[in-house]
């Protein structure tokens, strides 16, 4: 790969410029925003602090898509997750990008299969769903739907190697995918717990970092229940606690976002951490996952490259 061109320049999109720069890739982004450029550079300062000129200088901006997919090796799509304007958008790439070109879409939740529908050579249109931001987080869920080639999905893992990440290729396409199911499941039961006044949102925040995020950075959830039941293992924690573990989901809250309930949980969230620039939040939260993938022998976007 040497050129790859990226559809939108949001939050996703401005970490894959990002990441794909630093990697020495030559980036051609294409975006509606008229502004795209100084959203581009803002992005660089902000992500790769010292480095923006030197990344700068890999970057060119073609806000027609037949022209930005032109001879791109790689397609990163960033679109927002409106199936009418990805399929739209992929009908337009499928056309215009050079028949090796492998096409990844960053969705969230859209499957392959209905994000290719109008898509000439859908088989190479892969989902690469990275978690937020995806220039330091490692993982990368690989989504491949009937319509894809196999080829495709082994092509997008070795490219996404070769950018530093960590590709887990999922063997069946559902909605949301793995990774945001977590995800999901735990924000729809924080939120529970704070319209239930049990926490604030500042000390379900503290909670979750203090506790189960400090194990599961280090720990998955079945390996740390494996410990939890000593010497016998995760067999002998279910055969303990198995009944009463399914009692406890069915008292999971189901909390309905009423407009109250966003006022609640925004307000809060706020007061927490509105004291504070967006830049100056960003900064902190990259320097301490920064310091995190160091402390594990790992690398998200490496300390050379953010210099």
């Amino acid at each position: 790969m040497s050129t790859v061109t990226v559809i939108g320049a949001g939050t996703i999109g401005l970490g894959w410029i990002n990441l794909f720069s630093a990697r020495g890739l030559t980036v051609r982004v294409n975006s509606r925003r008229p502004d795209a450029r100084r959203i581009v550079r803002e992005g660089l300062e902000l992500f790769s602090p010292g480095r923006a000129d030197e990344l700068a200088a890999r970057i060119e901006f073609e806000p027609d898509v037949g022209r930005a997919v032109a001879g791109a090796d790689l397609v990163s799509e960033n679109a927002p997750d409106d199936l009418p304007l990805k399929q739209r958008l992929f009908a337009e790439i499928g056309e215009a990008a050079p028949d090796h070109a492998l096409v990844l879409s960053s969705t969230s939740k859209l499957l392959p299969d209905d994000l290719s529908r109008d898509m000439p050579g859908p088989g190479r249109l892969v989902v690469a769903h990275p978690f937020n931001p995806p220039h330091i987080v490692p993982l990368v869920e690989v989504i491949g739907g009937e319509r894809t080639d196999p080829e495709a999905v082994e092509r997008a893992v070795v490219f996404l190697e070769s950018v530093g990440r960590t590709p887990v290729v999922l063997r069946r396409a559902l909605p949301g995918f793995a990774a945001n199911r977590l995800q999901s499941a735990l924000l729809r039961e924080s939120i529970h717990l704070v319209l239930e006044g049990v926490v604030t949102v500042e000390e379900l925040d503290r909670i979750v970092t203090d506790s189960i995020g400090l194990r599961w950075s280090t720990i998955g959830p079945f390996h740390a229940f494996h410990l939890g039941g000593g010497p016998g293992g995760l067999r002998k924690w279910l055969e303990h606690l198995g009944s009463g573990l399914e009692q406890g989901w069915r008292g999971l809250g189901q909390p309905a976002l009423t407009p109250q309930a966003v006022e609640t949980v925004v307000e809060q969230t706020e007061a927490a951490y509105g004291e504070r620039t967006y830049a100056e939040l960003v900064r902190d939260r990259d320097d301490r996952h920064h310091a995190v993938l160091a402390a594990l022998g790992r690398t998200g976007q490496s300390q050379e490259e953010k210099k």
